[in-house]
């Protein structure tokens, strides 16, 4: 099912390991059934505010449906990331004192996750972009920049409850973004002179199949229920966008730009559907061909 090209697009090279940006459920205090707000929808079951534990979750702090959260009607809850930000809270910044234990610091905890989550976001992104910026003089500062970035962020995750929630994130993303668009750019460049810009664009319930959309930028576009079947999307910048329901059969994303796990799973697809490493096939999509 995967398109024909008239030529080769190399996969950027691998990027420093970021298993600090992966949940570990396991070393977390269940942060993301607790602190977000949800609402009765296609997505939750039930409405549940902010700040109040799902009535799913257990004393261990172990989710009760976790086999069973699609049936069950909590599908955001299979696409929820939280870039290791749980952990991070947890286990370093409240040092491995619980909200449940130590009710007192349940609503400061509260207020520092989100915020967290957030950084470790930017910190995923700066990792996905700085093998898209290759040592050697021409790349100098770009390479640099992000490096910088990086440190930067860094510093803000390892602070104090305090210092974590008075981080301003707009302006942390506002300095971060320009990078990332640079980085993508450079990458975007080996797919061709012909770059299609979708950026932020309604393509919800859009018929691609089979479409080129080598290089392409789909930065923020809307792509909800989109037909993407056997599209080729090597090299294209996913940034932030929505792929709930989009079909993906066969589609190529090997070398898809900055593509989380999380739309994977929020999308369909298939057995030939063609994944970068380091990606999962989701466990709802199809084992075999059909």
């Amino acid at each position: 099912m995967g398109c024909v090209t008239e030529q080769p697009v190399a996969a950027p090279a691998a990027g420093p390991p970021a298993q600090e940006l992966r949940a570990d459920c396991a070393s977390c205090f269940a942060l993301c059934c607790v602190v977000p707000a949800f609402t009765a929808s296609t997505d939750f079951a039930i409405t549940k505010p902010a700040g109040r534990p799902c009535l799913h979750l257990a004393g261990d702090f172990r989710c009760g449906i976790h086999t069973r959260l699609r049936e069950r009607g909590f599908r955001g809850c299979t696409v929820y990331d939280c870039f290791g930000a749980g952990q991070q809270v947890s286990q370093v910044t409240f040092g491995g004192h619980d909200w449940r234990s130590a009710p007192a610091t349940a609503r400061q905890m509260f207020t520092v996750f989100p915020v967290m989550r957030d950084l470790h976001e930017l910190l995923w992104y700066l990792t996905q972009a700085l093998p898209l910026a290759p040592t050697g003089s021409a790349h100098a500062r770009l390479r640099a920049d992000l490096e910088r970035a990086f440190a930067a962020i860094t510093a803000l995750t390892r602070g104090d409850p305090a210092d974590v929630a008075a981080v301003d994130v707009d302006a942390q993303r506002q300095a971060v973004n320009p990078l990332l668009v640079r980085a993508s750019a450079h990458a975007r460049a080996a797919a061709g002179p012909r770059l299609i810009d979708h950026r932020g664009a309604d393509l919800a319930g859009a018929r691609l199949r089979g479409a080129d959309l080598r290089g392409a930028s789909l930065r923020g576009a809307l792509l909800i229920g989109a037909d993407l079947a056997a599209t080729d999307l090597r090299l294209a910048d996913v940034t932030g966008a929505d792929l709930r329901d989009a079909c993906l059969d066969g589609a190529d994303l090997s070398t898809t730009l900055f593509l989380r796990q999380s739309q994977l799973d929020a999308a369909r697809g298939d057995a030939a559907t063609v994944l970068p490493p380091g990606l999962a096939r989701p466990a709802h999509w199809p084992a075999g061909l059909t």
